[in-house]
């Protein structure tokens, strides 16, 4: 075996291994099957050992320094040094691979119809076939390769799309969440109904739009009506008496409020006006007591003290004569009489502390009654206003009731008028309809028996006709003479009868006229029917002669008899094929009517 050093492989060989088997458009055979990867060979390197490796499948065994050949150890023949597999052991082996590629192989995808060579398929159609199945880079659902470039633009959930408003990049899934908040999305103002307007100017818009409708400016009295900007005040001007009325409810349940506060809080004064005068006599008092007690002298209340000391102590002796000495017991009087004459000083001055300050309190408490009346006045004075406004709109209303009334009442009466006019109207239509129908039947009307209908738009009518919504038509009226038989003809552009699908039908009818009294039943005129060549060349003529006992030719009871006349009159072949009867998308049709005998 040739130890020589082999050229490094190339990239395609370097990171593929070999071909899966399913690719072989012919038996496999062992010698085209890698011994690594058990695939079909994919540029072969051949061992020392002789056993043949893909590229790809001999490096990645020998990155991890020498290995023994796996297919040595399985066949038993494993030989050292020979079955060591390591750089430099192996060779391309050229003649397995030219075998190799000339192989014949099909496209292992479903649906996919390729064929060819190996060789073929590794260069123009391996990782090319639009029937691979991948998986897409984003979402990971498996797609085919064709279908990858449709998937990313229009179906995977994790594509990429640009605000066609903004052209700010976003996720598909979020595609709602930035409608909501896209500063360019155009939205459609609800007032003049303007289209396209930038949600960032939206705000604007409104502000300014006179369409737009915006809250009564008395929704905080209870008017709950949204009215346009431009009419807010024929709103007000119209609904003056029901804001009033909102109004006066919302200022009388605001005084009761108050009149349920205001009782409580004067009554709380009331008693903290009649406490404190209580505290005021009492203090008055207390300071007038004290006020005596510091103003008399201290020597006649030292007398009192040693009078009343001797009248217990001793016999009484005469109270004039006797001169009143001191006893030495009074002493220690005077000293008690000195020591309680700073005493009132001090507690005046906190009492007259005490009095100044429950005298601000009340002084406070006749303020704030003072307010609480005013408001009340106040109030009082409003709802006299409002009462009286509510009067005059109250009488306002009633006469605008009373108009109202008067207005329904003459409104009710042209109403009436109108209606009948509309029947009166409705009548004279029919009446016209009737007679512009009649006026035409007259203009198409002959009375010599020789009648020619003009049939336009013959291919709309003959589609009408195959698609069964006008399968038959009725051509004006016309008469023997002035006072003869009316007759008219019957056409089916589709054929009827045994001629339905491949002819043109043609019949003749009998109607009932208003001389039918003064003629000669049954009807017994020869009837020619022609359908009118154009060129003046040939005419499709067919003529019959009536049967006295059919009953279509018996005196008309209803207003036609049964049509009677010629199933098979035309082929549509002739009508289909280039033909002179059929000119401008118009055809003639002509009835001749002898008149003999008549």
């Amino acid at each position: 075996m040739a130890t020589q050093e082999p050229s490094p492989p190339s990239s395609m060989e370097s990171n593929k291994p070999g071909f899966p088997k399913k690719i072989l458009g012919n038996k496999l055979e062992d010698k085209h099957l890698c011994n690594c990867c058990h695939n079909i060979l994919r540029r072969p390197f051949q061992a020392q050992c002789g056993h043949r490796f893909c590229s790809y499948c001999f490096n990645m065994t020998v990155s991890n320094g020498p290995q023994k050949c796996s297919a040595c150890i399985k066949e038993d023949i494993f030989e050292d040094p020979t079955s060591l597999l390591k750089q430099g052991c192996a060779f391309p082996d050229n003649a397995v691979r030219r075998e190799v590629e000339n192989l014949s192989a099909i496209c292992i995808h479903e649906n996919c119809t390729w064929k060819g060579s190996i060789k073929e398929y590794e260069l123009s159609h391996e990782g090319k076939c639009d029937f691979m199945i991948i998986p897409c880079p984003s979402c990971k659902e498996r797609i085919r390769f064709n279908e990858q470039e449709r998937h990313n633009e229009r179906e995977c959930p994790e594509r990429t799309l640009n605000c066609k408003y903004c052209k700010e990049p976003f996720h598909f899934k979020n595609i709602k969440a930035h409608d909501e908040i896209c500063p360019k999305y155009p939205m459609i103002c609800e007032g003049c109904a303007k289209k396209k307007i930038p949600r960032e100017k939206y705000v604007d818009h409104i502000k300014f739009c006179s369409k737009f409708r915006t809250p009564c400016r008395f929704h905080v009295v209870g008017c709950d009506m949204s009215v346009e900007k431009e009419k807010i005040h024929d709103h007000e001007r119209t609904y003056a008496y029901e804001h009033l009325n909102l109004l006066l409810h919302y200022i009388m349940g605001m005084k009761v409020s108050m009149e349920g506060l205001q009782p409580q809080g004067l009554e709380v004064a009331g008693h903290k006006l009649v406490e404190l005068q209580h505290s005021l006599r009492e203090l008055e008092a207390r300071v007038s007591q004290l006020s005596t007690t510091s103003s008399g002298p201290p020597v006649q209340g030292a007398a009192a003290a040693a009078s009343s000391s001797s009248s217990s102590s001793g016999p009484p002796g005469p109270p004039a004569s006797a001169p009143l000495l001191p006893p030495p017991t009074l002493a220690p009087t005077l000293s008690v009489s000195t020591s309680f004459t700073p005493l009132p000083s001090s507690v005046g001055a906190a009492l007259e502390l005490q009095l100044h300050s429950e005298k601000t309190k009340v002084v406070e408490l006749g303020r704030r009654c003072t307010e609480l009346e005013v408001k009340s006045g106040t109030f009082e004075n409003v709802v006299c206003v409002l009462n009286r406004e509510v009067e005059r709109f109250a009488t306002t209303m009633e006469a605008s009731n009373r108009q109202h009334k008067l207005d329904q009442d003459k409104i009710e009466a042209l109403s009436n008028k109108v209606r009948q006019l509309e029947r009166t109207v409705g009548l004279k239509d029919l009446t016209v309809a009737e007679m512009e129908g009649r006026l035409r039947e007259m203009s198409a009307t002959t009375f010599d028996g020789v009648f020619v209908w003009r049939i336009s738009d013959f291919a709309k009518k003959r589609q009408d006709a195959i698609a069964g919504r006008a399968p038959a038509m009725f051509s004006p009226a016309f008469y023997t003479s002035k006072y003869g038989y009316k007759m008219c003809l019957r056409i089916y552009l589709n054929g009827d009868g045994t001629g339905r699908g491949s002819h043109l039908s043609l019949f003749f009818v009998v109607m009932r006229g208003l001389s039918d009294a003064l003629l000669k039943w049954p009807f017994n005129q020869k009837v020619t029917l022609m359908l009118l060549d154009q060129s003046n060349r040939e005419h499709i003529i067919d003529a019959f002669r009536p049967d006295v006992t059919s009953s279509s030719f018996q005196r008309p009871v209803s207003e036609m008899n049964i049509a009677s006349g010629c199933p098979l009159f035309c082929p549509l072949s002739k009508l289909d094929a280039k033909n002179s009867y059929i000119r401008d998308d118009t055809i003639f049709i002509k009835a001749i009517v002898d008149l003999t005998g008549l």
